[in-house]
């Protein structure tokens, strides 16, 4: 990889060492037998040494839900129109898409952002309004993007996180929409993993035989077209606009020392392109299920992330995230309020 390529909006602090191996003590020394709280445990340590406390706040939850449209869907890719994205877009800013839910039940903050859909959507109030163009070129036939149109997205996801955490964001999460975004996020994995291609299509929002046919034969087609390895020619070639503006957000909450939670197999693909591109961002991140569609477990094992669900979950939109958010805020308030042994001993009949 160039090394021109790794490169993030601001320089990623490092983590302090030695903060780690005391909350790592810390932790051991809590009122109960060792390991007993499982995965907990390295969840409260690593979300300590990112934001550097032994006590991190964990209260305020925003879940920055990008949407782009794909050119890959002249090819026939999705078994959905296109103009479902900006369909959904409106039932976001309702209130009534699943992320809302879920959003609501776990008390987090949606932020929606326009990053690329192709309609006009200018007149919907509360959409936070950063397309970049009107959806991407067809990466079949030629480049998704421009440099500088990879560039300017990975600007403004850096900056919307940036902005959530100004308002107060202790733990950002990223999610998705994009009618035929499985298409670019195989074609995303199968160079920036790598792995090969036909391990990383899958049937997306439900394609039956016919459809999945064509929608490898479309991918097959694109990845042909380009043998492009290097990140940022990569998102280039084959990126969506809401997939490069996530990796942008992931780089952008590291450089707050803020913790990302990462949602399914889009998600995914948007956070290893954010580590091909800053690797010291990877510290940030807690995958926060392993999705059922083709890829993303080998997506993960490769990566040696270990999610922290397994629902069978396909959605997008940041949903497997938000159900995960509980865990993160479970690990910070042990870490920040449970007794010590000692202090439990200190308070027992006869102690102290």
């Amino acid at each position: 990889m160039d090394a021109s390529s790794r490169r993030s909006p601001v320089p990623i602090p490092a983590a302090d060492p030695e903060l780690e191996a005391r909350l790592r003590d810390a932790v051991a020394a809590k009122a109960k037998p060792p390991g007993s709280l499982g995965r907990i445990e390295d969840l409260a340590v690593r979300l300590g040494t990112i934001r550097g406390s032994a006590r991190p706040a964990a209260g305020k939850a925003t879940l920055l839900l990008f949407a782009g449209d794909h050119g890959l869907c002249e090819e026939g890719v999705s078994a959905y129109p296109q103009a479902v994205t900006a369909a959904m877009v409106a039932t976001f800013l309702s209130g009534r898409a699943a992320a809302s839910c879920f959003a609501r039940t776990v008390g987090a903050e949606v932020v929606v952002i326009d990053a690329g859909v192709a309609a006009d959507l200018s007149g919907m109030a509360g959409l936070v309004h950063a397309k970049v163009r009107a959806g991407t070129r067809n990466a079949a036939r030629e480049p998704a993007l421009t440099p500088a149109e990879v560039e300017e997205a990975l600007a403004r996801g850096a900056a919307e996180a940036r902005r959530a955490v100004r308002d107060g964001a202790d733990i950002l999460l990223v999610g998705e929409m994009g009618i035929g975004n499985t298409a670019s996020s195989a074609l995303l994995m199968h160079r920036l993993l790598p792995a090969p291609l036909a391990l990383c299509i899958g049937r997306g929002a439900g394609h039956d035989e016919a459809g999945l046919a064509r929608k490898r034969a479309a991918i097959e087609k694109a990845a042909a077209r380009s043998a492009a390895t290097d990140p940022l020619r990569v998102l280039a070639e084959f990126g969506g606009l809401e997939i490069v503006m996530m990796a942008g957000a992931v780089l952008g909450a590291a450089t707050e020392r803020r913790p990302v939670l990462v949602d399914g197999f889009i998600a995914s693909v948007a956070a290893l392109a954010a580590f091909r591109l800053a690797p010291e961002a990877e510290a940030s991140l807690f995958f926060a299920h392993r999705s059922a569609e083709a890829g993303h477990d080998l997506l993960l094992r490769t990566l040696g992330a270990a999610p922290l669900l397994d629902l069978g979950l396909r959605l997008g939109e940041g949903t497997g995230g938000l159900l995960a958010l509980p865990l993160l805020r479970a690990a910070a308030a042990m870490l920040a309020e449970m007794a010590t042994l000692d202090e439990v001993l200190a308070g027992a009949p006869g102690g102290g």
